[in-house]
């Protein structure tokens, strides 16, 4: 797959399964763009939780969550704001467990939270990201300002706050039984001895079956053997697991998380270089996603990735989101904007890998 360099767009813990396949198998992941995230909510139950407001996904032009509310703005031009202790219970299990706000793992962090109207907060953390924001800004992508000590103030508050209440939440779920493997400090030697040991039935008992599983799809993406599928529920296993395969369970994000990844909860935002405000020159469509978007432009016209991988929409199912590749800019310009739920991101990673074995064999008659 090294013909392929991807850029990757990803909620922190789907930034975090970046990191493992990165650290784990040859992946084609080479740049990280991630989100701040609060959390995300279950597409089922918000679709259950619009009836309540006599509304459908298909009548909502555009999502956004600020000042304790889920503001719906309709096509009618109408809003509809939905109260977050009302939202809460739609919220998906998996990120009352979620410790980081700002994708910490990321190349470069892309969030609304410190900035004014119009400009997007933007971590840099890694020196291929701050080569990406240097171009970005030489070329006139971007317009980027320092970000003032008060801004970072509201930023750290607000990772901090997510951090502690979690934490809560961690410690409650510890107490009961029900694992939260990726908090654990282990040494790396424990971690290698315990994935030498584990299967998916580990990963069914410690991640899937007790809430935990992010639905990423980097099991699925992982597996050699392609036994293990997800589509909008739980990863299952169809046939058995060989002894001596523990790849699904090394690259899940919610299983031991190796040194050199782990968070330092006692630093909100994670480790970085640099911090700064921005604006899109070249992209409008929104505010986080403008940045995102402008960001992936640079990178396929200076030709530093192959394509994208991001989530868009599905034409026949309103804000019903899937995963997809691509190297056409008014595809990422089209898939801009928060969509509020997940789906299996590794997909196409999974489809690529299945299309590049049906080449060789090919080849090979």
């Amino acid at each position: 797959m090294s013909e392929h360099r991807i850029a990757m767009v990803g909620t922190p813990c789907e930034i975090m399964a970046a990191s493992k396949l990165q650290y784990y198998t040859d992946s084609p992941i080479d740049v990280k763009l991630g989100l701040f995230c609060m959390e995300n909510f279950s597409y089922k139950y918000f679709v259950n939780l619009l009836k309540e407001y006599d509304l459908k996904m298909d009548d909502i032009e555009k999502f956004q969550i600020e000042k304790g509310f889920v503001f719906l703005h309709l096509k009618t031009k109408e809003t509809v704001k939905i109260p977050l202790s009302v939202a809460k219970r739609i919220i998906r299990k998996n990120c009352n467990i979620c410790v980081e706000l700002t994708s910490e793992s990321s190349d470069i962090s892309i969030g609304s939270i410190g900035s004014e109207d119009g400009w997007s907060t933007l971590i840099i953390r890694t020196e291929k990201g701050e080569e990406i924001v240097n171009g970005a800004i030489e070329q006139k992508y971007i317009e980027a300002k320092d970000f003032t000590d008060s801004q970072l103030g509201l930023l750290n508050k607000i990772a901090q706050t997510k951090i502690s209440k979690n934490l809560e939440t961690i410690e409650r779920r510890e107490f009961l039984a029900r694992p939260v493997l990726y908090q654990r400090e282990k040494s790396d030697d424990s971690i290698d001895k315990e994935f030498s040991e584990a299967s998916f039935q580990d990963l069914r008992s410690n991640v899937i079956d007790v809430g935990a599983c992010v639905l990423c799809g980097a099991c699925e993406y992982a597996c050699p053997h392609n036994l293990i599928t997800i589509d909008d529920t739980k990863p299952r296993m169809k046939g058995e697991c060989p002894e001596d395969c523990h790849a699904c369970f090394a690259v899940c994000p919610r299983t031991f998380i190796p040194e050199d990844l782990r968070n330092d909860n006692s630093k909100p935002i994670g480790d970085f270089k640099k911090v700064l405000t921005v604006k899109s020159l070249k992209h409008t469509q929104g505010q986080d996603g403008s940045i995102v978007t402008t960001l992936i432009d640079y990178l396929l016209s200076n030709e530093i990735v192959t394509e994208a991988l991001i989530v868009d929409k599905q034409d026949h199912l309103a804000w019903k989101p899937y995963a997809k590749l691509t190297n056409a800019i008014d595809e990422v310009v089209k898939s801009g904007g928060t969509k509020y739920s997940v789906c299996p991101v590794f997909k196409p990673l999974r489809d690529l890998k299945e299309d590049q074995v049906k080449n060789i064999d090919e080849g090979a008659k």
